[in-house]
């Protein structure tokens, strides 16, 4: 029996939700990585927005969640400890740049726009490594104070009080880019990425789409930095860099570029087997466990792990067999999970 549209267009933030619940029975490190998994875990999902449902691969992504820890450092230490601020000015901060950068990225297409957003990040480290006297340098920030509620017996500095937190607000963010990516202007984007001069053809601004998704996905990725930065208590220039740019990118195509629970999975995938490998040895075998498992996904899932398991749904209860590829309309919006 097929799920009900409306319904399935909540089953990602239900999922999330279901992970989140089952993260409360966890203490300790482990409690500490769940937490960093549902960070990186939108972190992943904005970069989804480019990739996924744009068509736009970017190498560069690290930018905008390193710009959104930053802000929030900054803020925290010269300013005030207010949640509500940081979580508004991060994700603006990171917006501003995003739109900045996508007058220049959005010229370009293919490996040239690939090349172009890993040079502005590199950009970005080479800024907040020179303005030692604002972002700390090489050195990063250290002391970032976690908030104050204000809310009898409500202590952040708790693991499981952050941890609700943290749930909460990735949660709201999932079920806000379900809606998005759902709506009229998610089925555009998802058009412009199979077909985008059919799309020009048929009247749609295929530019003013991408740059709107552009700015969109950086919102998106500086208020994961505003929970690293809180989570870290630390903040340095690695986080605008190639490597975590290149992570989140692999977790996105692990997990399923273009579908909504792909990111999150691929995100679990990545720090689950970063974990691992330190469990079982010292963390020098995790690059290559990871390129192994990223090229035997290539052969085995090749649109990744969400998809690969989704094509093995209808064959059971149903006993209908999954219906044959066909060519679609470029307007026509992909399933998703």
């Amino acid at each position: 029996m097929s799920i009900p549209p409306r319904v399935r267009s909540l089953l990602p933030p239900l999922v999330v939700l279901v992970v989140v619940l089952a993260g409360g029975f966890v203490s300790g490190a482990e409690q500490r990585l769940v937490t960093e998994m549902l960070v990186f875990g939108l972190f992943a999902m904005s970069l989804n927005v480019l990739l996924g449902y744009t068509g736009l691969p970017s190498l560069g992504h690290g930018l905008y969640f390193g710009l959104g820890a930053y802000a929030t450092a900054i803020v925290v230490r010269e300013h005030t400890e207010n949640l509500l601020v940081t979580l508004i000015v991060g994700p603006l901060v990171a917006a501003a740049v995003a739109a900045l950068v996508g007058l220049v990225a959005l010229r370009t297409s293919g490996a040239y726009f690939l090349m172009i957003t890993f040079a502005f990040a590199q950009l970005g480290v080479a800024l907040v490594t020179q303005t030692g006297d604002v972002t700390g340098g090489a050195d990063g920030l250290a002391g970032i104070l976690r908030p104050e509620l204000g809310i009898d017996g409500v202590q952040l500095y708790d693991a499981q009080q952050f941890y609700v937190l943290v749930a909460a607000i990735v949660v709201i963010a999932t079920a806000l880019l379900a809606q998005l990516l759902r709506s009229p202007f998610g089925v555009t984007l998802t058009g412009i990425r199979g077909n985008p001069e059919r799309m020009q053809a048929l009247g749609f601004n295929v530019w003013g789409h991408r740059y709107a998704a552009f700015v969109i996905s950086g919102a998106f990725a500086g208020l994961a930095g505003v929970l690293i930065a809180y989570l870290n208590g630390f903040v340095s220039p690695e986080l605008l860099g190639l490597t975590t740019s290149a992570e989140v990118l692999l977790m996105v195509v692990l997990g399923g570029a273009g579908t909504l629970l792909g990111p999150m999975v691929g995100a679990v995938f990545v720090l689950g087997l970063e974990e691992i490998s330190k469990t079982v040895g010292d963390g020098d075998h995790y690059r290559l466990l990871l390129g192994l498992a990223y090229i035997v996904t290539v052969l085995v899932a090749r649109k990744g792990v969400v998809r690969a398991v989704r094509s093995l749904m209808p064959a059971r209860g149903s006993g209908v067999p999954p219906r044959p590829a066909r060519e679609r309309s470029a307007a026509d919006p992909e399933k998703v999970a």
